[in-house]
């Protein structure tokens, strides 16, 4: 079984209605490291549902959460609201600076400016959650009851800290974090409490009450998420391995929450996604990708594949170059296997049957809805690449794949191409998979030319000349060049890539000549001999 139907079996054991909840901090901009969290809860709730169970799936934004610093995407203005709330401070103009217009005009806050075009890739990939905004629940009341609790019980709640996570807490401590007279959840003493007030002193020497009814603060983050799970009626969380780490939140979460009369969720932890080369992403570093980002370079079902396909305590290295060719290519192939035939196979280990079983639920999990239904389009990832950097018209492109003006290719094809354009235009191309002609050589590229070289290019102009117009006949014309004249292929493709690319080595050069007419090849030979002869 694929690891979210497992899940969903477990869950099965414990009740037919579920809610399976994902959470937030809109702290700055969301990448593709959050779609696993959101996706995990996503991929859950869907093998939940085709189990036949009753599934209210949720996205909760942690917006009541404090400005925690000014993160280098902001302008120093915001030192005004370190310690605010997010979702009450203005969000940031095209220069990082406070919006306060469009604050004051629109609402828009900092955390709805970070929070909606994630939640607009989340609907382009087919995850449409139940959104709870936690700052509007504390400000509606619906935090009352697990706070009045927290508050009176905050003596067993420290006792439950302190021991689960080792760390001693602060003699002040108190399971209510106040507003002081500025807005700042930071720097506040509390100095009483009678429900619903809890009485405080601020960093500026003014004290006030803060009233729990009414959202004028927040519990602290290991009592807010039990909580959460409390009033909620959570039943299953996907979190990270740093909440999940021995004496992290959960532990002192589920405990905690038993205080509010509710038993903890089943969990399920899940590793970071990074950014190869330069470790896991964040949203406050920069260190990103976005998901919309990433969405104009390949379908939905692509992205929803890499989270589909390695369990939640596998960390994922990623990138939009090599990374997604591969991804790209491996949903090619995924496409087009016929599972059923290899079920079928005499003398199946349980290894290899266990393997394809995954590879039917990743892809059924790629889905961007149930209801969606997959078709291979027999192009991989590197061909359309290498195609549309080779040909000068989309026409071109189709006629190269055999379509016809009767026989048009598929909308998800013209689809790939187009953002395939874009990936080729942005910076995330790999160099081994740009394709870059030297329509006008200049006699710097052949300054390390001897005889030998150019004896090699003028056999491999004549080889090119008269071989057949195709990838094998091309491949073996280039290193014949050489070895005609009894010298080293090596020779032959340091002549062809320099001649015809302006570099030592590429990509396969056979196939992307044979994509290109062969009157541009020779001519462009012809002009690297008339400038070296020159």
């Amino acid at each position: 079984m694929h690891w979210a139907d497992v899940t969903a079996q477990a869950l099965a054991h414990r009740g037919d209605k579920h809610v399976i909840s994902t959470g937030i901090t809109p702290s700055g901009e969301f990448h593709i490291g959050h779609l696993r969290e959101i996706l995990t809860g996503d991929m859950i709730s869907r093998a939940a549902r085709n189990a036949g169970l009753d599934v209210d799936f949720i996205f909760i934004v942690d917006d009541a959460d404090p400005l925690r610093k000014v993160y280098p995407f902001l302008d120093e203005d915001y030192s005004q609201f370190i310690g605010h709330q997010i979702g009450s401070i203005p969000a940031p103009d095209l220069e990082g600076k406070p919006d306060f217009e469009k604050f004051k005009k629109d609402g828009l806050s900092y955390a709805d400016y970070f929070l909606n075009p994630f939640l607009e890739a989340l609907r382009t990939i087919g995850v449409v959650p139940r959104i709870i905004k936690n700052m509007h629940s504390y400000q509606s009341g619906q935090f009352n009851e697990v706070s009045k609790i927290a508050c009176d019980k905050a003596d067993e709640i420290r006792e439950i800290i302190e021991r689960v996570s080792s760390r001693e807490l602060a003699d002040d401590w108190f399971p209510w974090s106040p507003l002081d007279s500025k807005g700042s959840l930071e720097g506040v003493v509390v100095t009483g409490y009678e429900f619903p007030l809890v009485h405080w002193k601020d960093s500026h020497g003014v004290e006030g009450s803060s009233d729990i009814t009414k959202g004028e603060g927040k519990l602290p983050w290991r009592i807010d998420w039990p909580a959460k799970w409390s009033w909620i009626g959570v039943t299953c969380e996907a979190f990270g391995k740093d909440h999940g780490a021995a004496g992290g939140s959960y532990a002192t979460g589920r405990e905690i929450c038993q205080l509010f009369g509710y038993q903890p969720p089943q969990p399920l932890t899940y590793e970071w996604i990074s950014l190869k080369g330069q470790g896991a992403m964040s949203s406050s570093s920069g260190n990103t990708i976005g998901p919309i980002e990433a969405l104009e370079l390949v379908p939905p079902e692509i992205l929803r594949l890499l989270i589909a396909q390695s369990k939640p305590n596998k960390a994922i290295e990623f990138d939009t170059g090599m990374s997604l060719v591969n991804l790209a290519d491996e949903y090619e192939r995924l496409l087009s296997r016929n599972f059923d035939q290899e079920l079928e196979e005499e003398n199946l280990s349980r290894r290899k049957k266990v393997q394809i079983e995954d590879a039917i639920g990743a892809l059924g999990m790629a889905k961007v809805t149930t209801e969606s239904i997959l078709e291979s389009s027999n192009v991989t990832f590197r061909h359309l690449c290498l195609l549309a950097q080779t040909k000068t018209s989309d026409e071109m492109v189709w006629k190269s794949l055999g379509y016809t003006d009767t026989d048009k290719p598929p909308t998800s094809l013209v689809d790939r191409l187009n953002k395939m354009k874009i990936w080729i235009e942005s910076e995330h191309l790999p160099e081994e998979m740009r394709i870059s002609l030297i329509e006008n050589p200049q006699s710097e590229t052949f300054v390390e030319f001897g005889d030998e070289e150019i004896k090699v290019l003028e056999i491999l102009k004549k080889e090119l000349e008269t071989c057949d117009w195709n990838k094998e006949d091309i491949g073996n014309a280039i290193p014949n060049s050489a070895k005609s004249i009894e010298l080293s292929p090596r020779i032959a493709y340091l002549v062809a890539y320099s001649t015809l690319m302006g570099r030592s080595r590429g990509p396969r050069l056979a196939p992307i000549l044979a994509e290109i007419e062969r009157t541009r090849i020779i001519q462009i030979l012809e002009r690297c001999l008339t400038v070296i002869n020159s």
